[in-house]
Parts: structure tokens; sequence; C-alpha cells
């Protein structure tokens, strides 16, 4: 077990990363008080890594150059074991290079790479994309923290809204059956400001792809507030189980699920990023504390 997860530690803050998925599975306050949606029944994840697709592709297949490969929802490397390349006491460093079993859906040589820092006032991840191949590397990855909703007892759901950096008056995204609709929806972001509910995320969940602002605030009138921060990325998710659920998703993206009438090659995919022989993508996002 101790090979499997590392607890990283700073100014009385406390997380845990997992080797399984390099999910991040913790991420304690100074006071003790978890943060991170504890895979309930409801859904049994922490905060799991897009990669190397955000969202859905048609019929769960990739094409590429006249083949097609099977891929889940959101990609393999969430289920994927990372080798350990660094562990200190307030930060780790895993990474996962492309194996037979990759290559059997994602037919790409590539190294993921993830960098945990933890801090007094937050955690830093840093997520790299190294092409080891001759080919170039279609990709896309997303970040997917779930956090308590609410963050502390005693607080109702309903008095939380996300503050973005900046306006965001562009219309948003919706999915049917996980692929990305075709026409976009007016926005529920009034100025800076998403008043959260439960009847928000009745259609799934609520994409900005045409996203301004780099940073948005989680939080209620009192307690404690989370402020997710991001740079690479350029669009976000933000995502409850439909239904209801005690838990608010807020995601970093830089992709996201195929249009309901896209059927060409991975490659050609609208969000994809292209990374070129011996070339690297580096993208980061911060948990800060409030």
């Amino acid at each position: 077990m101790k090979d499997e997860i590392h607890t990283l530690s700073s100014g009385g803050m406390s997380a845990i990363v997992a080797a399984h998925g390099a999910e991040l599975q913790s991420l304690r306050s100074a006071d003790g008080h978890e943060l991170l949606w504890q895979a309930g029944p409801q859904w049994p994840r922490h905060a799991p890594l897009l990669f190397p697709i955000v969202g859905r592709l048609k019929n769960d297949e990739l094409r590429h150059q006249g083949k097609t490969y099977p891929m889940t929802q959101h990609g393999f490397a969430r289920d994927q074991r990372f080798n350990w390349v660094e562990r200190g006491p307030g930060h780790c460093t895993l990474a996962l290079t492309d194996n037979a079993e990759t290559r059997s859906r994602y037919p790409f040589a590539f190294r993921l790479t993830l960098r945990f820092l933890l801090t007094p006032s937050g955690l830093e991840v840093s997520l790299e994309i190294i092409n080891t191949g001759d080919d170039m590397l279609p990709a896309s990855i997303g970040a997917h923290p779930a956090f308590n909703w609410p963050l502390t007892g005693g607080i109702e759901k309903e008095i939380y809204r996300l503050t973005f950096a900046d306006d965001e008056p562009a219309p948003i995204r919706r999915l049917r059956d996980g692929l990305l609709r075709a026409a976009s929806e007016p926005s529920p972001i009034e100025g800076r400001a998403l008043a959260l509910g439960e009847q928000l995320f009745a259609d799934d969940a609520i994409i900005l792809d045409q996203l301004r602002s780099t940073s948005v605030r989680y939080a209620a009138d009192h307690g404690p507030s989370i402020e997710m921060s991001w740079q690479g990325f350029r669009q976000l998710g933000v995502w409850s189980k439909p239904g209801g659920a005690p838990f608010l998703c807020i995601e970093p993206w830089h992709g996201f699920a195929s249009p309901m009438d896209f059927d060409g090659e991975f490659a050609a995919k609208p969000g994809v990023m292209q990374i070129g022989r011996g070339e690297k993508r580096v993208l980061n996002y911060r948990i800060g504390l409030g």
C-alpha cells in the first residue's frame, strides 16, 4: 500500500496522491477539513486525469489513418498505474509512458508526467506531455477535481456560487449522449457570477468553450472557499451528477467531446492539440484555499 499512495504535507495542509491514475485523492486544509469528494456511491472517483481525450468520441472509437481504435470516455490515463519519479514531504512526480495496452487504443508514443507541489496556501499541479515518437502527437487533456458541495456542513448548496476572474458572456455548450450538441445555449453566468444549484446539471455538464478567465472562485458567503486557476487550458467544464450529488467538479480542459456531426480522424477533431516530434506541452492548474 505504501507504494500505491504518497502523502504530501506543508504548513499543516495535507494531500494524498495515488499511483493509480496519478489521481489526487485527498486535500485537507490546515484545520483538517477535507475539501475533496471522497469517491462516494454517487461517483466513485476523486479527481481523475483525462487523457488522451476529454469527453467521448463518436461510437467510442478513435480514427487514425483509416483504422479505428477503441477509446472509452475520458481516455485511459485515469485507469493506468503511473510510475513514481520523485517523492518528497511536500511534492511528488509521476509518469506514464506508452505501452502495449495504450498503443492498442492510441497508436502514439508519449510520456505523460504529473508534478504535485503542496504549499501552505494550496496545491499546484503541472501536466507535461512529450511526443517521444516520430509522428505528430494529437492529444487532449483535462483535470476533473471534485470538491465537496457544500464545502462544510451547515451551509446550503444553493448559497454557493462560482465567481470568474472576467466576464463570461459567451454562450455555453451542452452534451447529448456524451457528444457535443451543434447549437450553443445562452449562458447562465451573469457577468462573472454563476449561482449554483442542482438544476444546472439536469442537462449534464456546463461547457465553456470560449473561456476568457484563467481563474474562478468557488465559495458561499461564509466558510472555506477554493480558488482554481490554470494556464494552458482553453476550456472549462463544470459538472455535478444529474439528479443531485454532494460534489462539484471544476474542470480545466484542453479539448472536449466530439461534436455530434464529426466523423473525421482524431487528429482533425476540434479541440485537439498537435505536439510535434520531440516537442512537449506543459499545462498547469492550482487549487488555492481561502
